[in-house]
């Protein structure tokens, strides 16, 4: 079992994901300012949007362990990070720290199996293409997609598209990309 900062988000990030953050509240900074020193680690956990900021179901179970990849000043002067997401890992006991920092101790979960994307799944291919031309900034974060890996296909398409959170867990939580793969394929076909 491992300690992990947690830095919770409405947004949602997987294991090769990228993302870029506005740093803003000094417990994120601090947590930032730690992690960059390599003092402590952090993951990006998923905000239940429908139960109070109180509630203990407030922060999703699954999180993604994250590194920092880059930073810089913002215009507004606030810092920017960009991160990438490591490994699954399952919030087992959490508490805050005096700032009100979340802390967690996880443990890490398995990795999707490898696996290539067969032809079948080509029309979610062809739909994240479109996507990612029509958003630069998406399109920044990935100048190399793998859309040969079905993994990575999958879990891209986990964190971009608007669905519930404890859906886009399930689907995480599964033991291979496969069942999500075959639910965006049915979605993509009812919005033909």
């Amino acid at each position: 079992m491992q300690q992990l900062a947690l830095f919770p988000l409405n947004s949602f990030i997987l294991p090769e994901g990228r993302m870029r953050l506005r740093v803003f509240e000094p417990r994120y900074v601090r947590l930032v300012s730690e992690a960059s020193a390599g003092k402590r680690n952090f993951a990006m956990a998923q905000l239940n949007p429908y139960v109070g900021q109180k509630d203990p179901e407030r922060i999703l179970p699954l999180a993604t362990r994250v590194q920092i990849e880059d930073f810089e000043q913002l215009e507004d002067g606030l810092l920017g990070i960009t991160i990438s997401g490591i490994e699954k890992v399952k919030i087992v006991r959490r508490w805050q720290e005096p700032d009100q920092l979340h802390v967690a101790e996880v443990t890490a979960l398995d990795s999707w199996p490898a696996l290539d994307l067969v032809a079948e799944y080509q029309p979610l291919v062809q739909q994240l293409e479109k996507l990612l031309q029509h958003y630069p900034a998406l399109r920044q974060l990935y100048p190399n997609p793998k859309y040969r890996d079905a993994n990575w296909l999958a879990s891209r398409y986990l964190e971009i598209l608007p669905m519930q959170p404890a859906l886009k867990q399930q689907l995480a939580l599964e033991s291979s990309s496969t069942p999500c793969l075959n639910s965006l394929q049915a979605w993509l076909s009812h919005q033909a």
